[in-house]
């Protein structure tokens, strides 16, 4: 099969920054307690006017000027989310009216933080076995549209952003090498949004109450967490015959900088092996991946050869993890 790969990056924030000293006013919470237990002294926040296809549309035409090539060669997108501008039509057939693209294959994919490896684990399959030449695999999430800012435990986790890749064939020995993705749904009740569908339907009385937005067991959520992503690396790894010691640059989900830790030292990394920006952006959910990752790429952090680990943890409970030869 074709080895396929990461032709091009982009990525697009909103311009308000929250910051701690901000959520001070807001709730009972302080900087010093927010960043000794997350890491996180800031994040973006969208405006009122301002939804989820507006954010993926500027990161995927950045990853497509990133890649060099048109919007014309591209022959799917997928949008991962679950901050959909509208429960239907799916925000990816946005995304393709907004780039002009006609006729292309377009569907939203909701796994909560781990939404960009879900979706990039269906497109390259695609790619290898010749169905579609390039896709566009975005991450998008709004989540300050569905957090409760009077809930100290939740509200000073989240912000919104986009990250988006391209994805085509490249020279033989390059490219994805193996994904590892699973779920656990025993654990769905410790983070959800309980009253977003048909199972909790939306009532003045949800809207008011504030039900119909994220609820999370966060100490459950951080022992499912620092299990799977050590989990899903081993996997991962031992899919693609390869080791520890071989990976070059870890990108992992930006949740919490001690589950970052955690990751990095089971792992054997130095600090300049890892990317972070969960200080600057907090918990952005499947943004947070391809974000961190345009932001290493546009830094000249990433070089030919390099092996990349991405791994990533999330509402489902889901998780999942992908090596890549860049």
């Amino acid at each position: 099969m074709k080895s396929v790969g990461i032709l091009g990056t982009g990525s697009a924030l909103p311009e308000r920054v929250l910051t701690n000293q901000d959520l001070e006013k807001m709730v009972d919470t302080s900087d010093e307690w927010i960043v000794s237990r997350t890491g996180i002294r800031e994040r973006r926040i969208a405006d009122e006017n301002t939804a989820s296809s507006d954010l993926a549309s500027e990161a995927a035409r950045k990853a497509i000027e990133n890649a060099g090539i048109s919007p014309r060669d591209i022959d799917l997108i997928i949008c991962a989310t679950v901050t959909p501008d509208y429960m239907f039509p799916a925000t990816a057939c946005l995304v393709q009216d907004r780039l002009g693209i006609e006729k292309t294959g377009a569907f939203d994919l909701s796994a909560g933080c781990s939404g960009f490896l879900y979706a990039l684990s269906c497109a390259v399959p695609m790619i290898q076995a010749g169905a579609i030449r390039n896709a566009v695999v975005i991450g998008v999430d709004l989540l300050s549209s569905i957090t409760d800012y009077t809930d100290r435990n939740t509200c000073v986790l989240f912000g919104d952003g986009a990250g988006a890749v391209v994805i085509g064939e490249v020279p033989e020995g390059h490219g994805f090498l193996a994904f590892d993705i699973g779920s656990d749904g025993s654990g769905s009740q410790h983070l959800i949004q309980n009253y977003s569908g048909s199972r909790g339907r939306i009532t003045p009385e949800v809207v008011v109450n504030k039900e119909n937005t994220i609820a999370m067991n966060g100490k459950e959520v951080f022992k499912f967490a620092v299990r799977v992503m050590n989990t899903a690396t081993e996997e991962v790894l031992r899919k693609a015959g390869l080791h520890k010691e071989d990976i070059d640059l870890l990108i992992p989900h930006q949740a919490n900088i001690r589950i970052i830790d955690y990751a990095r030292e089971r792992l054997g990394l130095p600090e300049e092996k890892v990317v972070v920006n969960v200080n600057r952006y907090g918990n952005m959910s499947s943004a947070s991946i391809p974000i961190a990752l345009d932001e290493a790429n546009r830094a000249g952090r990433l070089n030919g050869g390099d092996l990349l680990l991405l791994v990533g943890f999330g509402a489902g409970l889901t998780w999942g993890s992908t090596l890549v030869r860049w």
